[in-house]
Order: C-alpha cells, then sequence, then structure tokens
C-alpha cells in the first residue's frame, strides 16, 4: 500500500493561565490577524497554529530532535558496522 498509515488525529485539550500582559498580547495580535487577513478568529482558534509555526521555525529544537531520532533508528539491513 502506498499509503502510510495515517498519524493520531485525536486532538488534546489543554488548559493553561496566562499571565494578563500575555493574554493581551495574544488579543492584540488577533487583532492583527483579522487586519491582515479580514477574517476574524480567536484567539484560542490561532494558538494551536501559532504553537506549531514556533516550534516548526526552532532551528535548535530540530537539530535535537535529529539527534534524538537517529540514536533511536535502527540500522538498515546493510549498513552493519565493520566491527561486526
Amino acid at each position: 500500500m502506498k499509503l502510510a498509515k495515517l498519524p493520531d488525529r485525536t486532538s488534546v485539550k489543554m488548559n493553561v493561565v496566562l499571565a494578563p500582559s500575555l493574554a493581551k498580547r495574544l488579543r492584540e495580535y488577533a487583532d492583527f490577524y483579522t487586519e491582515t487577513y479580514g477574517s476574524r478568529e480567536e484567539v484560542a482558534e490561532l494558538i494551536p497554529f501559532m504553537l506549531e509555526a514556533f516550534l516548526d521555525s526552532d532551528a535548535g529544537f530540530k537539530r535535537a530532535k535529529q539527534r534524538s531520532t537517529d540514536r533511536h533508528m535502527p540500522l538498515a539491513s546493510g549498513d552493519r558496522s565493520s566491527s561486526e
């Protein structure tokens, strides 16, 4: 089958407590989003996309994740170490 197994798509609800200053900035960002795109979105709708964009743009996180993945990746059948 060409199609890989679909990833888990079950939403996870998380509650967070924000400092008043951060809550204000998030509301301002939602206002800026409205000005930019002409479409009103609630802060709660924007936050998952903001977090995903942040994580995707964090080069240090990507490198650490890649190193972790590399350490846990099994060798392919033709990739045996010369010490064997």
